[in-house]
């Protein structure tokens, strides 16, 4: 008699690390296209290829794997911030260069930038750090480029760096539900060379 197989596919035994990414990718998935409060464990873990106690292993709860992912969206976020104002010392082209960041984000694979960005579970406090951290941390990379081109204090540097973000954000996921009318190139500019022309129309002290 031959053993009767589990019609459900396993996937292999994958070093922790590796199956955590594994688990994050297909919570992204999931938590992208259905939101955070539509999304239920079983599809994450059927998506994963994996049980629900494997995914339980690795993420006590929903929450818990939803705030593992929003770390992560938010650490590629600042990455991709630092990555474009250390690609240049010319502090013009850093300004271009860190909205080409932010459009660049909002256009890749994955839209991990509805987690950072259209949250639907903003009213959660640990969720709220963490976005809060992200636009902190991008602002501080930026604030002492204000005050080099402007002139500025530190406090005041730090209140136009957190401008630049939210026009960088703003811009970037307006441009991206019209980007039929304006090439991404041509947005990334525009936009750049208002800021620019704000934050040089300052004398240096």
């Amino acid at each position: 008699m031959t053993a009767t197989s589990d019609a459900r596919p396993r996937s292999n035994r994958l070093p922790r690390p590796e199956r955590r990414r594994q688990l994050l990718n297909a919570a992204r998935e999931v938590f992208v296209s259905q939101g955070y409060h539509a999304a239920a464990m079983d599809e994450i873990a059927e998506k994963a290829g994996v049980s629900k106690p494997v995914l339980y292993q690795h993420f006590p709860g929903k929450l818990d794997l939803y705030l593992a992912l929003l770390d992560q969206s938010v650490d590629e976020l600042v990455k991709t911030v630092r990555d474009a104002l250390r690609s240049t010392t010319d502090n013009k082209q850093r300004v271009a260069a860190t909205f080409s960041a932010y459009f660049g984000y909002m256009e890749s694979e994955g839209q991990a930038y509805r987690l950072v960005f259209e949250s639907d579970l903003g009213n959660e406090a640990a969720v709220r750090d963490r976005l809060e951290r992200g636009q902190r941390e991008c602002a501080e990379m930026i604030s002492p480029m204000v005050r080099q081109d402007a002139g500025l204090d530190d406090d005041e540097a730090h209140l136009v760096s957190v401008a630049m973000v939210g026009l960088a954000q703003v811009t970037a996921r307006y441009w991206l539900s019209t980007r039929d009318h304006i090439p991404r190139e041509a947005a990334e500019q525009l936009v750049a060379r208002l800021a620019w022309r704000g934050i040089s129309g300052w004398p240096r002290n």
